[in-house]
């Protein structure tokens, strides 16, 4: 069974690309190839780099981590980016906040 991760990518512009993959290194090079497997999000908004990777689980829990992430403000992705941690409830996918902070 494969091993699923969040990721981030970070585009020139500044804004962050939230997606979920087996293969972390594998996904970001397709969307810098900028060819058809590539997100139609990092079409318009050239890749600059990976800003962050975890290891998630299965593709439902990563499902629905990614829905859960995809929610969450800039300033709070940003947050996580730069500790190199999320913290998520392995049942239900709920992200987790130690110091409960969500702004």
């Amino acid at each position: 069974m494969p091993c699923w991760h969040l990721y981030l990518i970070r585009t020139m512009e500044g804004s962050l690309y939230t997606g979920i993959t087996t293969d972390v290194q594998r996904r970001y090079r397709e969307h810098l190839d900028q060819g058809g497997k590539a997100a139609h999000y990092l079409r318009a908004h050239k890749p600059l780099c990976l800003a962050f990777s975890q290891i998630i689980g299965d593709r439902s829990l990563a499902l629905k981590v990614e829905h859960r992430f995809k929610r969450l403000s800039k300033k709070i992705k940003e947050r996580i980016a730069a500790s190199g941690r999320l913290d998520f409830d392995r049942l239900s996918g709920e992200i987790l906040f130690p110091d409960q902070d969500r702004a």
